[in-house]
């Protein structure tokens, strides 16, 4: 009769192997879902761009211009851009569409001081309005995912 020895369990190079295999797949996974969720918030900031147009278009029927994003009482132009679109009649439908989590409070502005709401993108940089009067449209500018403007990944309306 034969003796028969029986190896139960693994030996530490399949171990290795296994774990190894697990973290290419796991690091696979992560550079998908990071990716897919930068095209997701580049697809995001377009339809914000897309409502803030019609916004805009709006203003411009009503007042026959553009909003000035040097008014005083604005810190920033994207303050400037909201306040001035929220005080015209007929913008208010197109920018209760925005998702609410890109309009914020101004963090820099003194509590004793009214509310000064911007827009920002899905990445939570300011959003730029820029508008040299008699020029053509707007433009709307965002950082993109690095938060950086000036850079090869912003996004712009035009």
């Amino acid at each position: 009769m034969r003796n028969q020895k029986y190896k139960y369990g693994m030996s530490l190079i399949e171990i290795l192997m296994a774990v190894f295999i697990v973290a290419v797949l796991a690091t696979m996974v992560i550079s998908v879902s990071s990716s897919l969720d930068n095209r997701s918030k580049e697809d995001g900031t377009k339809v914000l761009f897309s409502q803030l147009e019609t916004a805009l278009q709006e203003y411009y029927e009503y007042w026959n211009g553009f909003p000035d994003p040097n008014l005083a009482p604005y810190p920033t132009n994207s303050a400037a851009l909201y306040g001035q679109l929220r005080s015209t009649p007929g913008t208010n439908i197109y920018l209760e569409n925005i998702n609410e989590k890109l309009i914020k409070n101004n963090p820099n502005v003194p509590v004793e001081m009214p509310q000064i709401l911007e827009i920002y993108d899905p990445w939570g940089t300011l959003l730029d309005y820029k508008y040299i009067p008699g020029n053509a449209f707007p433009k709307l500018v965002s950082a993109g995912p690095d938060k950086v403007f000036g850079t090869v990944d912003d996004i712009q309306n035009k």
